[in-house]
């Protein structure tokens, strides 16, 4: 009895705990007044903690009745339907941007099929002319392209005849665009995908030279229109565009006239100008269209004295046709037809201007690229570093394109002028005593030079040299070619007195660089950034001073899969404090790739190629042996264009001449000597005593180490197992201790070095050959090799007791014992070299 009451308690127990709970956790029906007081504490802060809870309940008398844990449940459920909202809004907009792209590649399937039906066609046609016709059959028939019809049977002074000329360019537009009147082959190295900013196509066995784009873009198609027909905000090689008559056409139209400028990549050709109309209207699908072609007649435009340095160039019927698309935004398809007339350069610059990809790079793809920026921006998924706004920084990227491009092309209605030009001169030079370092914010902070600027420009041909590569090295490494003590001079005549720079104070550049970035554009292609160059006074009341150099840069085209892509380098002194309007000064470097890869040879080259000579050891023989048949076949030119701008007095002006030419002269021999360093077909013998790490020379020489030390030493300098196989490169490369090597003469200087020698030194292969022995060792440890010198010549080796070495950047490197040994050559008995090994090296 007594166990059946105790069972009937424990049940009824369990039972009222089982209730309460449920009770606690049961559905509660809220008020209109309690979910407003819950949303505004949401607003404030989606995930309160349980004292926010209970105090939100004190404070609110209509959520007295609610318990702590209810109202929990209530803000896990209001994060859970937010997230749940914001899913369903981005599922939505995918899905708009696939269905948008689904129809742009069933159009471009539908224009592939009819370019399919009528190559068959063209082909039977060709096949019974083959076998009916005579010798005088033509193959004009088989063209597919829609030529440039002559005008100068209309009138194209007055509106009836410009209209009439307007209506068949649109037509001739269209055809282009989402016809099959030119033979569009796909973008090489642009493949379309998800991530594929748009759909890249150039022209094949065309006149002139074309390219066409297609892509989604989230804005408004009259956003889009007015963006593009403002062309020197995103086409970089424009130099002013003016419309010189507007009147309106049928369904809103408009119809322009205009005059156009584009400058000159290099200083070995003109620039190029265009008098074109431009035809702006709407078709019945609601589509918008602005077309434009070039107007005929050699006469037509502007008087040739404001024309003088250019060269008439023609635009076959291009332009944009942006289509709106359902749910927003907006397909777009763009289309560039030039004839560049490729006649009037040297004959070693005609393939840029003879290259569909330049066009489709330079300004089709370049199009397309800036509206995604804009629409990005304007989104705001873009953020960009030191709290500048987009369009800030974007405008910096513009000024300093327009300053490099100014300073190539130099022309005369901007005041430049060509100074003691003899016509052989390497370095030419330029003088504008009329510039002013224009803000675009604020011309009142413009900064008036007191005598003006000069402008050290040289252009030369290098031979398979990868751009992307050279400019890599160009922005990593500065210090293998710059002169601080000239980014002093520049950087100092930027400050508020202008009259401050002739007088700058000896600086020591310390060697560190520092990039800071500012932003990028959507694909990485051009790079904004800050560079601070460290220095010092050598002054010694100013010893404690810093006397940094900042740099405002961009850099762009550094990726080696991009065919036909310029690859840039510009940078220009900017003040610390890095004002909107800041004046600017550019100076660059420019190389543009005049043939491009072939397939075979862009896949057989390496990806990624690093800029030390012996990268090639991290690899085994087998792919060193590929990296030689990349070589061999990559056979490829660029132009390499250089401009550097100084500022100067009146009375300072041959003197900064003559150091602006001697300059540039340096710059370009030092990159000369880094083009032959990471060209693939290897160093030309007349570079010096560095080493190739793939060549035989540098094979033998990593034997002549290994050999020599055991010879002296008495002890393997390497495992036993690697001696007298074609591993003792990699192993001598790979070896934990710093391995240098310097020729014996007057002045020892570094020939070799190891990766762990180079990270000591904190250098580069390249410039190893410009490090002397005595920089390298302090005082005590000059002293201690001196006095072993005749130990090491005689005995063949000597052990260097601990001491303290410095490395390129100005650091202290402890080590705990050094050897030095003698280097033999064994076919011919003589000294070859020193070698030196430091152990269990580290920075102090």
């Amino acid at each position: 009895m007594a166990m059946a009451i105790a069972q009937q308690h424990r049940e009824s127990s369990s039972s009222g705990s089982i209730s309460k709970h449920l009770d606690a956790g049961k559905y509660v029906r809220y008020t209109a007044e309690q979910v407003e007081a819950l949303e505004r504490v949401y607003l404030e802060c989606p995930k309160p903690s349980s004292l926010r809870r209970q105090q939100l309940i004190r404070e609110c008398p209509i959520l007295s009745n609610i318990e702590p844990k209810q109202i929990k449940v209530w803000f896990q459920n209001r994060r859970c339907r937010e997230k749940q909202r914001k899913e369903a809004s981005r599922l939505q907009t995918v899905n708009r941007k696939l269905t948008a792209m689904n129809k742009l590649l069933m159009e471009e399937n539908d224009r592939l099929q009819k370019q399919v039906s009528q190559l068959v066609c063209e082909n039977g046609y060709m096949r019974q002319q083959l076998q009916t016709a005579s010798a005088a059959t033509t193959d004009a028939s088989c063209e597919s392209v829609v030529t440039t019809p002559q005008h100068s049977l209309r009138d194209a002074n007055n509106p009836a005849g410009l209209l009439s000329i307007a209506e068949e360019t649109l037509a001739e537009f269209l055809s282009k665009a989402t016809g099959t009147a030119v033979d569009w082959v796909q973008m090489p190295g642009m493949k379309p995908g998800p991530d594929s900013v748009g759909i890249f196509a150039i022209s094949h066995s065309c006149s002139g030279v074309a390219a066409r784009a297609c892509g989604l873009v989230s804005l408004e198609p009259s956003k889009i229109a007015e963006i593009l027909k403002d062309r020197p905000s995103w086409f970089r090689d424009c130099r002013s565009l003016e419309v010189f008559t507007m009147f309106p056409a049928g369904n809103g139209g408009t119809v322009e006239l205009l005059y156009t400028q584009i400058y000159a990549p290099t200083t070995l050709a003109p620039a190029r100008d265009f008098w074109t109309l431009r035809y702006t209207t709407s078709l019945d699908n609601g589509s918008l269209v602005v077309c434009e072609r070039s107007l005929s007649g050699s006469g037509a435009g502007p008087n040739t004295a404001s024309a003088a340095q250019f060269v008439r160039a023609e635009m076959l019927p291009s332009g944009y046709l942006i289509r709106p698309c359902e749910g927003g935004g907006s397909i777009i398809h763009i289309v560039d037809h030039l004839n560049l007339e490729a006649w009037s350069v040297p004959e070693v610059l005609r393939p840029l201007y003879e290259s569909s990809r330049v066009v489709a790079q330079k300004m089709t793809i370049a199009a397309l690229r800036y509206i995604r920026q804009i629409a990005q921006e304007t989104s705001g998924e873009v953020v960009y570093g030191l709290g500048r706004q987009p369009a800030v920084l974007r405008t910096f990227s513009q000024r300093l394109s327009r300053g490099f491009n100014d300073a190539i092309n130099g022309f005369n209605d901007d005041g430049w002028s060509l100074l003691n030009c003899e016509g052989a001169e390497d370095v030419i030079i330029a003088v504008n005593s009329t510039k002013n370092l224009n803000t675009t914010s604020n011309p009142a902070n413009s900064l008036s030079l007191p005598g003006g600027v000069l402008c050290a420009k040289a252009s030369m041909l290098l031979q398979n040299v990868p751009p992307p590569v050279l400019v890599r090295f160009l922005r990593e490494h500065r210090s293998e070619w710059a002169d601080f003590s000239v980014d002093a001079y520049s950087a100092a005549s930027l400050k508020a007195s202008p009259y401050s720079y002739p007088g700058v104070r000896p600086t020591r550049f310390t060697g560190s660089q520092i990039i800071m970035p500012l932003g990028h554009t959507i694909e990485h292609e051009e790079l904004l950034e800050v560079i601070r160059l460290e220095g010092h006074s050598l002054a010694h009341e100013d010893a404690f001073m810093s006397r940094d150099i900042h740099l405002l840069q961009i850099c762009s085209g550094v990726d080696e899969n991009v065919v036909g892509a310029c690859s840039e380098l510009v940078f220009a002194p900017i003040d610390e404090m890095f004002p909107d309007d800041a004046p600017l000064l550019p100076s660059g470097f420019r190389i543009i790739p005049l043939d491009s890869k072939s397939g075979e040879t862009q896949e057989a080259l390496t990806t990624h190629r690093t800029l030390d000579l012996t990268s090639s050891l991290e690899v085994g023989p087998a792919t060193n042996q590929a990296a030689g048949d990349s070589s061999s076949c990559y056979n490829t030119r660029s132009v390499l264009t250089i401009a550097f701008q100084f500022p100067f007095e009146s009375n300072l002006q041959d003197n900064v001449a003559t150091m602006a030419r001697q300059y540039v002269r340096s710059v370009v021999s030092s990159v000369q000597r880094v083009a032959m360093a990471i060209s693939p077909s290897g160093l030309s013998p007349a570079v010096g005593p560095k080493l190739s790490a793939a060549s035989p020379e540098a094979l033998t020489l990593a034997h002549w180490i290994c050999q020599s030390y055991s010879y002296h030493v008495g002890a393997e300098l390497l495992r036993s197992e690697s001696i007298g196989s074609d591993s003792v490169l990699k192993n001598l490369w790979h070896h934990q201790d710093a391995i240098l090597c310097c020729s014996l003469k007057s002045l020892p200087v570094l020939i070799f070095a190891n990766q762990a020698g180079l990270d000591m030194l904190e250098t580069t292969f390249v410039a190893l050959q410009d490090i002397s022995l005595d920089k390298i060792f302090d005082e005590s440890g000059r002293k201690g090799l001196c006095a072993d010198f005749a130990k090491i010549m005689q005995q063949g080796f000597a052990y260097l007791p601990a001491g303290i070495c410095m490395s390129t950047m100005g650091r202290h490197v402890s080590y705990e014992q050094a050897i030095a040994w003698k280097v033999l050559a064994t076919e011919e008995n003589t000294v070859h070299c020193l070698a030196f090994s430091f152990i269990n090296w580290s920075f102090v």
